[in-house]
This record gives C-alpha cells, structure tokens and sequence, in this order.
C-alpha cells in the first residue's frame, strides 16, 4: 500500500502530466520521427535516422519546448478552464502555479542549452519558439483569428526546424505542410466554439465571441473548402504511393464533418467534431509511412512540369 505522502506525490505527478498533456507530446515526438525518416530524409537509413544524436536533440529540445508551452499556456487560462474543463482543471491545481512556473523555466533553459551541440543557429530558432509561444499565450491568443493562426503557426514549427536540419526543402513537403496548417486551423477555431462559455467570461475575443458561432460556421467551412487545394495538388500531381487513400479518406471525413458542423449547437457536438478531427490528424501521422518517398528526395513532380 503507498502511504499518504507518496498517493500525494503520484497525483501531482499526473496533474503535472496532464498539464504538459504528455499525451501530445508523444504524438508529436513520434510524428517528428516518422516525417524525419519517410519526408525528409528518405534517402538514408531508417536506423540511421533514428541513431541521428543531433536529431534525437533537436527532438527532445522541442518536447521540452512544447511542454513549456503548455504549461505558460495553462497558467494563464488558469480562470477559463475552470469553466471549460472543470474536471481536468482541478486535477492541474493539484501543482501550484508557483511549481509549473519554475517547471516552465528549467524547461526552456534545458531546451535552449541541449540545442547548442547541434548548432547555434538551432538554439536560437528554439529560444525564439519558446518567445513566440510565451507571447502567443499572454497575448496573442486573445485576439480573434490572429490567435488561431498563430496557434496553427506555432504547432507546425517544431517540424520546421527539422526541416532545416535536414534542409529537404520540395515542393511536395510544403504542400502537405499547407493541408495540415489548415487542418490545425480548423481545430483551433473549433476549440474556441467549443469553449465559448469561459472566453466570453474571461474577455477573450475570439471569433465566435466576438462575432458570433455562425460566423465562425463560415470560416471554418471556408477554410475545409480550402483543405481541398493541397489534397487535388498532392493527389493528382504528386505521386505519393498508397497515401493516396488517407486523401481520399480525407475528404469524405472533411464533406461529413462540414454538414454535422452546421447541425451542431451546443458544446458536447462541437467536442465531437473536434475529436474527429484530431482522429484525422492522427490518422496522418501514421499514413506518413504509406509515403513514397522517391518523389520528396527528387522533387521532380508533375506540377512543376506543368507550370
């Protein structure tokens, strides 16, 4: 049987998990993997990749990283999730505020330092990551549309700095990184349907707040209609081996989700429609192996041809 002392220690180790939604980071940490090996790098070894030191560096850093800014970002939505998220948020009290600040802190210095073996230039591209996503959750998230770019922006960066390490800079690379800023997009401006209740009553002056849920209806089928471009672009002229199918997949997921979106009106329907779409990110994370991966290394594809 724990004793007290130790029962105590354990839930402040899940709250402080649920904090930094480690959940997230994993899948991100595998994303980041499975992109370096099947995107970026597909010319080399697959176990090559993997025992990259300066890659596994610029991985952790940016778990790190990103942990932070999860941390910043519940500290200050601390009133709002008390609203949104009831339940979760009296689980993330169970550590002080006063701890996750000096958790976010060893975080970020931690991230910053490993990163100097690999490069300077690494170092400060993550130190003004952890910058950006200070000021995202102090300010900018406040803010209708620019938080939600920002916020798509900021969960694609991690991946751009890998970019940079491997310097696969393809068209084709751009494009599927296009389709997934919007479907992170997307996301965004669905959690903030979804959380109306407490941004109203925190003054966070997000679309549906400030302009209500119908208008933000529109964007967001404005925006599923413009996930579309990436999808025709990668499916017709970039030959990208059974990923094909997650496309197609896609976009019956998408045209489904855009009727339902326009049904829904209340909180527990606009949480569904954001857990398909998280399904549906996850979901290409995995389809990231069904690549082919010829045509990245190349960067001769059809669509620059035909311009």
């Amino acid at each position: 049987m724990l004793s007290r002392k130790n029962k105590i220690l354990l839930a402040k180790i899940f709250s402080l998990f649920s904090v930094v939604r480690g959940y997230n980071i994993l899948i991100i940490v595998i994303a980041q993997y499975l992109a370096s090996i099947f995107i970026f790098a597909p010319e080399k070894r697959a176990l090559d990749v993997i025992l990259d030191w300066r890659l596994f560096l610029i991985i952790f850093a940016s778990s790190l990283a990103i942990a932070g800014g999860y941390i910043i970002n519940n500290f200050y939505d601390a009133e709002k999730d008390l609203i949104n998220r009831p339940i979760k948020s009296m689980l993330d009290r169970l550590v002080s505020q006063a701890t996750k600040l000096r958790v976010y802190f060893a975080l970020n210095f931690i991230s910053v330092l490993l990163l100097i073996p690999v490069s300077i230039h690494a170092s400060i591209f993550f130190a003004v990551y952890i910058f950006l996503l200070w000021f995202y959750s102090h300010k900018l998230k406040k803010y209708p549309l620019v938080g939600n770019l920002t916020a798509s922006l900021l969960a694609m960066l991690p991946f751009f700095g890998i970019l940079m390490y491997f310097q696969s800079y393809y068209i084709g690379i751009f494009i599927h990184a296009f389709f997934l800023y919007i479907l992170i997009l997307i996301r965004e401006l669905l959690k903030d349907m979804e959380n109306i209740k407490g941004d109203f009553a925190n003054d966070y002056q997000t679309i549906p707040v400030r302009f209500g849920e119908s208008v933000a209806k529109q964007v967001v089928s404005v925006l599923v209609l413009i996930a579309f471009i990436p999808i025709y672009v990668l499916v017709s002229y970039l030959d990208i081996g059974y990923m094909n199918y997650y496309f197609y997949l896609s976009c019956t997921v998408l045209i489904v989700f855009l009727i339902m979106l326009w049904k829904a009106n209340s909180v527990s329907e606009y949480h569904k429609l954001h857990i398909s779409l998280k399904l549906l990110i996850l979901l290409g994370v995995f389809s990231i192996m069904l690549i082919k991966p010829d045509v990245l290394v190349s960067g001769k594809i059809l669509l620059e041809e035909t311009l």
